[in-house]
């Protein structure tokens, strides 16, 4: 097979894959990379898909969880895989260093394809690898990967498969996307066969990672598409009177839905979402508290400092500072 030749093309060839799993990813993400490879390999009876995991300087990994990640040695020893696949989580941009960087900028020319799960999207970004390509990352980061990636084509897609690229937004997209590559190399039966093993369904690629399309069938409906506009608009919140006029719902009426389906109102339900993304971007990003609130809703620093004291018992500031 020629070395520019997709892998996400029908082969008898076995596809061998290296894992750079960076410290403070998830170990879901690890295992919905590799569990759907290692069940296709039973299926089949052989070794169509051989995979060794590698790590910045080959030490183990500690992951969210706790649990410490073995591992085969450093990023060189991915040399002679086929295809990279980064995995990365938390605190990309620390643990994401310029020497691992470095490396990866050169050793990337020797692999067919190169992957990144979840944050590894933005450590491809970061090397200079995905420029005029299309990419996704997590849905909590699409914002700030487009504005920090112009030259990238950011979509909020499940996954993305672009020239010899390709990306997930998360574990539950790495295993469609590794289905996905299943399908493609050995068919839709045996994809089909896997996918039965964990009880679940293959989701195309272009679908949103965040639909009111397939809400959560355990809550009504109205609840649902009512989330959905709260989560599109986390930066100026609409009034509980407009979110249930758009539903064609009186504002009573929503409310009652929102207290017997999730036993809140739908401005306490707003309110806890707009915190949440607050949160996220304290830990997560290094934006000044007055970007934080206005880009969660808020009209001030003061204001969500104190909407946020009363919800967590602490101030934005002791938490970033933790």
């Amino acid at each position: 097979m020629a070395q520019n030749a997709t892998i996400f093309a029908a082969s008898q060839q076995a596809l061998r894959l290296a894992l750079l799993v960076l410290p403070h990813a998830s170990i879901l993400e690890v295992a919905a990379t590799l569990d759907p490879l290692r069940a296709a390999n039973r299926h089949l009876g052989r070794e169509a898909y051989r995979w060794r995991v590698v790590t910045p300087v080959g030490a183990p990994v500690p992951l969210t969880c706790g649990i410490e990640l073995p591992s085969s040695g450093p990023l060189a020893t991915a040399d002679g895989a086929d295809v990279l696949i980064v995995i990365a989580g938390y605190r990309q941009s620390e643990v994401a260093t310029k020497p691992l960087l470095r490396d990866l900028r050169r050793l990337a020319p020797r692999f067919r394809a190169l992957g990144g799960i979840d944050a590894g999207g933005w450590v491809l970004a970061r090397a200079g690898l995905l420029a005029g390509q299309r990419a996704t990352v997590h849905w909590e980061d699409l914002e700030d990967f487009a504005a920090s990636h112009p030259d990238i084509d950011v979509v909020p897609d499940r996954f993305t498969l672009s020239g010899r690229f390709f990306t997930a937004g998360g574990a539950a997209p790495a295993t469609d996307l590794m289905l996905h590559l299943i399908a493609s190399r050995q068919g839709a039966a045996l994809a089909h066969q896997v996918a039965a093993s964990f009880v679940t369904t293959p989701r195309p690629a272009a679908e949103p990672q965040i639909t009111a399309t397939r809400p959560d069938p355990r809550l009504d409906t109205r609840v649902a598409q009512a989330i959905a506009r709260m989560e599109a608009r986390l930066d100026a919140p609409e009034p509980t009177a407009a979110t249930a006029a758009a539903l064609k719902l009186s504002p009573r009426r929503l409310e009652q839905l929102f207290r017997a389906n999730l036993g809140v109102t739908p401005g306490a339900y707003a309110l806890m979402l707009r915190l949440q993304a607050a949160r996220r971007m304290l830990t997560d990003t290094r934006h000044p508290l007055a970007e934080i609130a206005l880009r969660c809703g808020f009209s001030s620093a003061s204001t969500l400092s104190r909407a946020f004291r009363a919800e967590f018992g602490q101030p934005p500031s002791a938490l970033r500072r933790a």
